[in-house]
């Protein structure tokens, strides 16, 4: 399944969900969770946009099936049914917070099972581990499917890419303004795909200039030096060393998430500003208030999309005006 529905939708905008790597949930279950959170995060804050986000076409881009077949092939297990439960309970939670200010570092704090030993994982650990050349096993035993993503010897990677360019492609052609939000290492397989439709001979010439207004990042790894070794495009120089077709950039990292423990990106990809490829490249610093079994998880989908942050560039593309009122409060 290349894209999980036409959800209903405002003739001229499609906002494009692209998940995460790990077991997922069936395509529509998924799709509304995100929807559910996104929508709790514009009608708290701007309550007066509900109507224009509620007759959004949104659509996800899903390989979970994938990801899904591979880790129970390497003896992984899933119960959908209590991940299911857990993420509707995190959900309940993270609407309970009435107030952008709630947001902040205060509350989060005072999450259940907090601790910084990830970050510190991430920041120390896995970096001389990648000098040792030991990182990849590591990562192998942490996230199998992201290994297997890099492996050069199995389809495993293209048929995700395809499922996400499939995605992408049908709501260029469709022609709507676009706004993509891809989370965790789906910001890898976004980037891949961006890539390969700017330059790539097989896709460039139908959709090198047809552009993405918005992309919107959250707990990406794009700025870990092993993962950008990786992208497509590593080893062009140049114009071709990136996509071309993105106007605007936003990048989300929570305090904590591990996953993007390299938390900005406009300095990784300067050259894309100089190079006059994007119009602007953002990062926010943002807190995740997710629990997920009775313990922060500053990683969670359902955090970023409910936050303040998601939901003002939601309302900003909306509105397709950069100058609405910035939060006060910078989580």
């Amino acid at each position: 399944m290349t894209d999980a529905g036409n959800l209903g939708g405002k003739a001229g905008r499609t906002l494009l969900f692209v998940h995460g790597r790990d077991f997922k949930p069936a395509p529509d279950t998924l799709m509304d969770l995100a929807i559910s959170a996104m929508q709790a995060g514009v009608e708290r804050d701007y309550p007066e946009f509900a109507d224009d986000f509620n007759e959004l076409d949104k659509r996800l881009a899903y390989y979970g099936d994938i990801t899904g077949e591979f880790l129970i092939a390497q003896g992984r297990r899933y119960d959908e049914t209590l991940d299911l439960g857990d993420r509707r309970n995190a959900l309940i939670k993270l609407r309970s917070y009435e107030r952008k200010k709630h947001f902040g570092i205060s509350r989060y704090d005072r999450l259940p099972g907090k601790s910084a030993l990830p970050e510190f994982a991430a920041d120390v650990i896995v970096p001389v581990l990648g000098k040792l050349g030991l990182s990849k096993a590591l990562i192998n035993r942490v996230g199998p499917d992201i290994a297997e993503y890099w492996n050069p010897d199995s389809d495993f990677a293209s048929r995700i890419r395809e499922r996400v360019r499939a995605s992408i492609c049908l709501a260029l052609d469709v022609g709507n303004d676009l706004m993509v939000l891809s989370h965790g290492t789906g910001c890898i397989v976004t980037y891949d795909v961006l890539w390969q439709l700017s330059h790539d001979p097989e896709y460039a010439e139908k959709y090198r200039e047809k552009k993405i207004d918005v992309w919107l990042t959250a707990g990406a790894p794009l700025g870990d030096s092993m993962t950008a070794k990786r992208l497509f495009g590593a080893d062009r120089s140049g114009v071709e060393r990136y996509p071309v077709n993105i106007l605007s950039w936003h990048n989300l990292s929570a305090e904590d998430d591990f996953v993007s423990h390299d938390d900005t990106v406009a300095d990784d990809f300067r050259p894309m500003m100089k190079q006059k490829q994007v119009s602007c490249i953002r990062d926010y610093k943002v807190y995740n208030l997710a629990v997920r079994y009775g313990k922060s998880n500053p990683h969670s989908s359902l955090g970023y999309l409910v936050h303040p942050r998601t939901a003002q560039i939601i309302v900003e593309w909306l509105q397709n005006s950069p100058g609405l009122t910035a939060l006060t409060e910078h989580p």
